[in-house]
C-alpha cells in the first residue's frame, strides 16, 4: 500500500475514499493483473533452507490459486473459476494498470485540491 500511496500522512476524513479505491480497483488490479514472484524452497545437505525466486515461478496471486491443487475448497460458497476468469479477463494487464492509475490520479487529485483550499 505505502508504494501506491506513498509515506505522506492521509487525514482520517479520506479513509472511505482511499477504502473505496482499495476495494474498486487497486485489489482486483493485484489480484488479478500483477505478476508476484511464488518461492521454491530448496533445503542443503545441513537442513539448511533457502528460498529461490525462479522467473517460471512469475505469475499473479489469482493464477498461483488456479494452480493449487484442490482449488475448489479454497472458494466460498457459490463462487466459481468461471465467475473469477470473467472479472480476471474483463480487460487486459495494461488496461488495467491504465485504469487504476487513472482513478489513483483522480483521488490524489481530489485530496491535493482540498489541502490547497485548506491553506
Amino acid at each position: 500500500m505505502r508504494k501506491i500511496f506513498g509515506y505522506s500522512h492521509r487525514e482520517q476524513h479520506w479513509a472511505d475514499e482511499l477504502h473505496v479505491f482499495n476495494r474498486k480497483h487497486l485489489i482486483p488490479f493485484i489480484n488479478y493483473h500483477r505478476p508476484c514472484y511464488f518461492p521454491t524452497t530448496l533445503s542443503d545437505d545441513k537442513g539448511k533452507e533457502r528460498k529461490q525466486y525462479p522467473y517460471d515461478k512469475m505469475m499473479t496471486p489469482y493464477q498461483n490459486l488456479k494452480s493449487l491443487d484442490r482449488t475448489g475448497d479454497y472458494l466460498k460458497g457459490t463462487l466459481t473459476f468461471k465467475i473469477l476468469d470473467n472479472e480476471a479477463y474483463k480487460v487486459s494487464d495494461n488496461q488495467a494498470a491504465d485504469k487504476m492509475n487513472l482513478a489513483k490520479k483522480r483521488l490524489f487529485k481530489q485530496i491535493n485540491e482540498q489541502k490547497k483550499a485548506c491553506f
